[in-house]
């Protein structure tokens, strides 16, 4: 089933079905509600809800996953730059290779929703609307609470190249802070929304 059309409550219930039985409760809580806030934005800046509720159920279906399931599945694709791409582990990969386990398992074959997949923790230069906002409901969903949540949401709610901006720029200060690497698609999100809107 391509859940990309003519996505009804039924397919839904399949769909969240599927991917509650990949992961643990505490995870499937969080999707849900990376679901609710991707329905909001989506509805707030025109962009289909069904699109977003699919990217938002979809988003962590790899997260917890072994690294040897990652490690084959980055081989079997022959990813270019592997020998990077293999330093980075679970953080980059769920969401850069667990699209395709989305597209291969689900049969999500939709290039917004899957890209918006890819891109969820590192974001890109270049996005869609969608990938933003998938970017973004990650980062503000309700069960999020950490210094500077509030803010992120009220600055989602009115722009979201500002809030795209906002969360890359203390997302890169905690990696920073913690000495751990920055995966190249990062420092291009930081270049774009960051330092270019200045």
């Amino acid at each position: 089933m391509n859940y990309s059309k003519n996505y009804s409550a039924m397919d839904r219930e399949a769909l969240m079905q599927q991917v509650q039985m990949r992961m643990s409760e505490k995870r499937f809580k969080h999707v849900l509600g990376v679901e609710e806030m991707a329905i909001l934005l989506a509805e707030k800046y025109g962009v289909s809800t069904e699109k977003a509720s699919i990217a938002a159920l979809t988003h962590d279906y790899a997260k917890e996953r072994s690294d040897e399931e990652f490690l084959l599945e980055i081989e079997r694709q022959n990813y270019p730059d592997q020998a990077m791409l293999k330093k980075f582990g679970n953080a980059i990969w769920h969401g850069l290779v667990g699209a395709d386990f989305v597209e291969r398992e689900l049969k999500v074959h939709d290039v917004d929703i899957l890209e918006a997949i890819r891109l969820h923790t590192t974001g890109a230069a270049n996005m869609t609307d969608l990938a933003k906002i998938i970017y973004l409901a990650d980062y503000i969903e309700p069960g999020r609470d950490f210094p500077g949540v509030e803010e992120a949401r009220r600055i989602a709610l009115m722009d979201l190249d500002q809030a795209v901006a906002f969360e890359t720029k203390h997302t890169l200060s905690h990696l920073i802070e913690n000495e751990n690497p920055v995966y190249p698609k990062t420092l291009e999100t930081y270049n774009r929304f960051v330092a270019g809107q200045k």
